[in-house]
C-alpha cells in the first residue's frame, strides 16, 4: 500500500500553478488519493481539490506540497511546524534553496514518495515571543531599524551572558536554513542545514566588533534594545510582526527538526552553487 492517501496543496499567491496542480490531480485520480487545498487558494482558481481550512489541511495531509518558491516553502513549513508530515517543494519560476524539483519531475516524484523512495532533511526553526504572541521562523527573526529613527542598538546576550552591543541597520538571528537569506546578504556564513546552529549577524554594523556569532541550538539568545536605539521593526521570515522600543527585549530559542523536507538526491552544496553562482576556482596562469 502506498504512503500517500491525502495530498495537501499550498500555493504561491501569484505564480501560475495550473500545470503543477493538473499533474497532481491526474496522479491522485489514478492512485485514488484525495487532494486538499486551502479555501482562500483553491477557490480563486479552476481546481477540483477539496477546499478546507488550515487546521484540517494539516491534520489530514500525508504529504504537503508547496507550489512556488522559497517563500511558499517557508509558509508551508510554518503551517506544519512540529508535525512529522513530509513537505515537498516544487519550483515555479526562479531556483530556490528549499524547493526540490521542477514541475516536469512532479509525477515521478509523487510516485517515488508514495513508494517511500525518498529521504527526509530535518529543518530547525527558531521561536520568540513578540507582543504577547509566539512567532516561529525557519529563516530568521530580525530587529530592523526604522528609517529616520536612528540605528538599531542591540545588546546580544547568549545563554545569559552579555556579549556584544551592535549598532547597525539590523540584527538578524538566523537558522542554518536562513544562512542563505538575509543573514548571507549581511555577510554571515553559509551553513549546511544539517548543522543545528543559531547565527547572530549584524547588517551594516557601525560597531568596532562586527563579526557574526554562531551559537549551539541548546542556547537561547536575548536581544535587548538599547537606550540609544531607534524604534525597531521585528521581522519574522521577512514579514513585520511588531515593533520594539528602547528597553524592550526578545529571547530567541531554537526548535530542532521542526519541519521535514523531502529530498530525492540533490545536496545543499549543489543547490547553493547554482543559486549563488559560486565559483571559487582560479584561472590557470
Amino acid at each position: 500500500m502506498g504512503m500517500v492517501g491525502t495530498v495537501g496543496l499550498v500555493l504561491h499567491p501569484r505564480r501560475d500553478s495550473k500545470k503543477a496542480i493538473d499533474t497532481i490531480l491526474r496522479w491522485a485520480a489514478e492512485k485514488g488519493v484525495t487532494v486538499l487545498g486551502l479555501h482562500e487558494e483553491v477557490d480563486r482558481i479552476d481546481c477540483s481539490a477539496v477546499a478546507v481550512d488550515a487546521v484540517t489541511l494539516v491534520e489530514r495531509a500525508d504529504l504537503l506540497v508547496g507550489l512556488g518558491g522559497d517563500g511558499t516553502m517557508l509558509r508551508t513549513m510554518r503551517l506544519l511546524a512540529g508535525r512529522p508530515t513530509p513537505i515537498l517543494g516544487v519550483n515555479l519560476g526562479r531556483l530556490g534553496f528549499l524547493a526540490e524539483i521542477d514541475v516536469d519531475e512532479l509525477e515521478q516524484t509523487l510516485s517515488a514518495i508514495d513508494a517511500h523512495a525518498y529521504t527526509i532533511e530535518p529543518r530547525m526553526a527558531i521561536r520568540a515571543e513578540v507582543a504577547g504572541a509566539e512567532v516561529t521562523a525557519f529563516n530568521d527573526i530580525a530587529l530592523v531599524r526604522t528609517p529616520g529613527e536612528g540605528l538599531a542598538g542591540v545588546m546580544v546576550t547568549p545563554s545569559g551572558s552579555p556579549f556584544v552591543r551592535y549598532a547597525s541597520d539590523a540584527v538578524i538571528v538566523a537558522t542554518s536554513t536562513g544562512s542563505t537569506a538575509y543573514s548571507f546578504s549581511a555577510g554571515g556564513p553559509l551553513v549546511s542545514p544539517r548543522v543545528e546552529a543559531v547565527l547572530v549577524v549584524a547588517a551594516a554594523a557601525h560597531s568596532a566588533f562586527n563579526r557574526a556569532l554562531v551559537l549551539p541550538a541548546d542556547e537561547e539568545v536575548t536581544l535587548q534594545v538599547l537606550p540609544t536605539s531607534g524604534r525597531l521593526a521585528v521581522e519574522v521570515d521577512g514579514t513585520v510582526v511588531g515593533h520594539l522600543s528602547p528597553g524592550d527585549s526578545i529571547t530567541v530559542a531554537a526548535w530542532p527538526a521542526a519541519a521535514k523536507v523531502v529530498r530525492l538526491g540533490t545536496t545543499f552544496y549543489e543547490r547553493a552553487r547554482r543559486k549563488l553562482r559560486v565559483d571559487g576556482g582560479l584561472d590557470p596562469c
